[in-house]
């Protein structure tokens, strides 16, 4: 992690020039530019506004696409930064051969440039609590902290990732669907009142219920989500019950995926 924090300084020029190209690229020929950030999260909240209009869905008094439209923010932030951090490597084969730095710094521009959409999302997300009429409270300032914590878990997927895509372009292919399914396993859709409502309380799955609970949470996205929702939403602090497991899962796995980037990172200009 310190190593992280080193070349992100040492090599902020480099992460400026990089994470510029990559807007410039993405968005010069599109004739909506870069609005095209803006479409994704609202096409997927009227998606799933709908969806709740046949399942009913306890918000607890809260607009449901404002609740959804909280949880979209962090997610996709997460999902294109993995995305695009996996194959940030492969992407940028010219530059490997041609010159040697730090080859994290490409996982890690990828993530920077998703920054800029999400400032983009937060936009929209004010404009919809005034619409609303949420106001939100002191708990707000928690935000920065959740912004740092999906960073932290979406760059260890990236590292491992991004070093396995050299090697086996199958893992570009297979993130896709794995992301889609873990949207599903996270608390997008559905607040997580209804999961704890359900295995805590109800205790629908009998004696595995807690266990289950348990294992539901070691996904950090739970966490990080539920935490958004609260902090802006919901005038609560985080839930630290769902935050610890998925925390304690990304700070053991991180060292293990950054080690092993950096030791395949010896032969990506060979094989790439």
């Amino acid at each position: 992690m310190i190593g992280i924090v080193k070349n992100l300084y040492l090599y902020r020029e480099l992460i400026s020039a990089l994470t510029y190209k990559n807007i410039v690229i993405r968005y010069k020929q599109a004739y909506l530019g870069i609005l095209w950030a803006v479409l994704k999260p609202v096409m997927l909240m009227l998606v799933f506004t709908l969806m709740k209009s046949f399942i009913e869905i306890e918000t607890n008094g809260l607009p449901y696409p404002l609740v959804t439209f909280a949880a979209l923010i962090p997610w996709i932030f997460f999902q294109e930064s993995v995305s695009e951090g996996i194959n940030s490597v492969t992407s940028n084969a010219a530059l490997i051969k041609k010159i040697y730095f730090p080859r994290e710094i490409f996982p890690l521009t990828a993530m920077v440039t998703k920054l800029v959409e999400l400032s983009i999302s937060f936009v929209i997300l004010a404009g919809l609590m005034i619409y609303y009429k949420v106001l939100p409270s002191i708990y707000a300032w928690w935000l920065p902290a959740f912004i740092l914590y999906t960073m932290i878990v979406a760059l260890t997927i990236s590292f491992f990732g991004a070093a396995m895509n050299v090697y086996y372009r199958d893992v570009a292919q297979a993130i896709p669907i794995a992301l889609s399914l873990l949207m599903y396993g996270s608390p997008v859709i559905y607040p997580l009142s209804l999961v704890q409502k359900k295995l805590l309380l109800e205790q629908v799955a009998g004696e595995w219920s807690d266990k289950l609970y348990t294992l539901y949470t070691l996904n950090p996205l739970v966490g990080i989500i539920d935490g958004f929702q609260r902090v802006l939403l919901k005038n609560a602090e985080p839930d630290f019950v769902a935050l610890y497991p998925g925390l304690i899962l990304t700070l053991i796995i991180l060292p293990f995926s950054y080690w092993f980037f950096k030791r395949a990172e010896n032969w990506f200009a060979d094989v790439i």
